[in-house]
Protein backbone atom coordinates (compact mmCIF):
# COMPACT_ATOMS: atom_id res chain seq x y z
CA UNK A 1 0.00 0.00 0.00
CA UNK A 2 2.48 2.44 1.11
CA UNK A 3 4.95 1.74 -2.61
CA UNK A 4 1.71 2.16 -4.41
CA UNK A 5 0.78 5.52 -2.68
CA UNK A 6 4.45 6.55 -3.10
CA UNK A 7 4.82 5.62 -6.63
CA UNK A 8 1.54 7.66 -7.27
CA UNK A 9 2.78 10.67 -5.67
CA UNK A 10 6.39 10.42 -7.42
CA UNK A 11 5.39 12.25 -10.55
CA UNK A 12 3.81 14.86 -8.72
CA UNK A 13 7.05 15.55 -6.55
CA UNK A 14 8.86 15.62 -9.82
CA UNK A 15 7.12 18.30 -11.42
CA UNK A 16 6.93 19.81 -8.43
CA UNK A 17 10.68 20.48 -7.79
CA UNK A 18 11.16 21.26 -11.79
CA UNK A 19 12.55 24.59 -12.47
CA UNK A 20 10.56 26.86 -15.59
CA UNK A 21 12.42 30.04 -17.17
CA UNK A 22 10.33 32.10 -19.24
CA UNK A 23 11.04 35.26 -20.72
CA UNK A 24 8.79 38.09 -19.70
CA UNK A 25 8.88 42.09 -20.48
CA UNK A 26 8.85 44.75 -17.96
CA UNK A 27 5.15 45.03 -17.41
CA UNK A 28 4.63 41.42 -16.66
CA UNK A 29 6.62 42.45 -13.06
CA UNK A 30 4.76 43.09 -9.93
CA UNK A 31 4.68 46.99 -9.28
CA UNK A 32 6.78 46.97 -6.60
CA UNK A 33 9.86 45.92 -8.13
CA UNK A 34 9.38 48.10 -10.95
CA UNK A 35 8.72 50.62 -8.38
CA UNK A 36 12.02 49.73 -6.96
CA UNK A 37 13.90 50.03 -10.23
CA UNK A 38 12.84 53.38 -10.45
CA UNK A 39 13.42 54.74 -7.21
CA UNK A 40 17.14 53.32 -7.17
CA UNK A 41 18.47 52.80 -10.61
CA UNK A 42 16.74 55.92 -12.12
CA UNK A 43 19.09 56.04 -15.22
CA UNK A 44 18.99 52.50 -16.03
CA UNK A 45 16.78 50.50 -18.20
CA UNK A 46 15.75 47.09 -17.73
CA UNK A 47 17.42 44.73 -20.95
CA UNK A 48 16.24 41.53 -19.76
CA UNK A 49 13.64 39.80 -16.92
CA UNK A 50 12.89 36.79 -16.46
CA UNK A 51 10.21 34.86 -14.56
CA UNK A 52 11.04 31.30 -13.02
CA UNK A 53 8.56 28.63 -11.46
CA UNK A 54 10.45 26.65 -8.74
CA UNK A 55 9.89 24.58 -5.46
CA UNK A 56 5.91 26.15 -5.63
CA UNK A 57 7.94 29.65 -5.74
CA UNK A 58 8.18 32.34 -8.25
CA UNK A 59 10.88 34.73 -8.50
CA UNK A 60 12.10 37.47 -10.94
CA UNK A 61 15.30 37.92 -12.50
CA UNK A 62 16.06 41.40 -14.06
CA UNK A 63 18.79 42.39 -15.92
CA UNK A 64 19.77 46.46 -15.76
CA UNK A 65 21.63 48.08 -18.99
CA UNK A 66 24.39 48.72 -16.27
CA UNK A 67 24.78 44.98 -15.62
CA UNK A 68 23.09 45.22 -12.48
CA UNK A 69 21.07 41.61 -11.73
CA UNK A 70 18.24 42.34 -9.22
CA UNK A 71 16.26 39.07 -8.09
CA UNK A 72 12.69 39.52 -6.55
CA UNK A 73 9.98 37.55 -5.12
CA UNK A 74 6.82 36.72 -6.10
CA UNK A 75 5.98 39.75 -4.26
CA UNK A 76 8.07 41.59 -6.02
CA UNK A 77 10.68 42.53 -2.96
CA UNK A 78 13.99 42.22 -3.68
CA UNK A 79 15.62 39.05 -2.35
CA UNK A 80 19.30 39.93 -4.23
CA UNK A 81 21.49 42.17 -5.97
CA UNK A 82 24.80 41.90 -7.85
CA UNK A 83 27.09 44.24 -9.75
CA UNK A 84 30.47 44.68 -10.93
CA UNK A 85 30.18 48.24 -9.69
CA UNK A 86 29.23 49.86 -6.32
CA UNK A 87 25.85 49.17 -5.45
CA UNK A 88 24.01 52.67 -4.92
CA UNK A 89 23.71 53.31 -1.29
CA UNK A 90 19.96 53.59 -0.73
CA UNK A 91 20.22 49.83 -1.94
CA UNK A 92 22.02 48.70 1.51
CA UNK A 93 20.30 48.60 4.93
CA UNK A 94 21.86 51.17 6.45
CA UNK A 95 23.65 48.78 9.26
CA UNK A 96 25.11 47.09 6.33
CA UNK A 97 26.80 50.20 4.46
CA UNK A 98 27.39 51.82 8.06
CA UNK A 99 29.19 48.68 9.36
CA UNK A 100 31.24 48.72 5.58
CA UNK A 101 32.14 52.49 5.63
CA UNK A 102 33.14 52.07 8.96
CA UNK A 103 35.88 48.95 8.79
CA UNK A 104 36.61 48.73 4.78
CA UNK A 105 36.16 52.50 4.29
CA UNK A 106 38.03 51.59 0.89
CA UNK A 107 36.37 49.20 -0.60
CA UNK A 108 32.48 49.26 -1.72
CA UNK A 109 29.65 47.04 -2.06
CA UNK A 110 28.84 45.13 -5.26
CA UNK A 111 26.37 42.17 -3.93
CA UNK A 112 23.33 42.15 -1.63
CA UNK A 113 21.74 38.97 -0.53
CA UNK A 114 18.99 38.76 1.90
CA UNK A 115 17.70 35.58 3.13
CA UNK A 116 15.84 33.89 5.89
CA UNK A 117 17.68 34.89 8.74
CA UNK A 118 20.77 37.11 7.63
CA UNK A 119 21.83 38.94 5.04
CA UNK A 120 25.38 38.87 3.21
CA UNK A 121 27.59 41.69 1.20
CA UNK A 122 30.23 40.65 -1.20
CA UNK A 123 33.27 43.99 -1.29
CA UNK A 124 34.86 45.00 -3.74
CA UNK A 125 38.03 43.56 -2.58
CA UNK A 126 36.01 39.84 -2.87
CA UNK A 127 35.49 39.43 0.88
CA UNK A 128 31.78 38.64 1.93
CA UNK A 129 30.47 39.50 5.36
CA UNK A 130 27.91 38.03 6.93
CA UNK A 131 25.03 39.88 9.25
CA UNK A 132 22.02 38.35 10.93
CA UNK A 133 18.68 39.41 9.87
CA UNK A 134 18.47 43.29 11.89
CA UNK A 135 22.03 43.61 10.84
CA UNK A 136 24.67 42.85 13.08
CA UNK A 137 27.59 41.89 12.29
CA UNK A 138 28.06 38.07 12.45
CA UNK A 139 31.02 37.08 10.60
CA UNK A 140 33.63 37.25 7.42
CA UNK A 141 33.16 34.92 4.93
CA UNK A 142 36.17 33.64 2.61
Amino acid sequence: MKSTLLLLALPFLLLASCTKEKAVGSNDLPATSTSYITAHFPDQTIVHAVKEFSDLQITYTVYLKNGVKIEFNQNGEVKEIEGSNALPDSVIPFALLHYVNTNYASEFIKEWKQERTKQKVKLSNGIELEFDKNGNFLRVNN
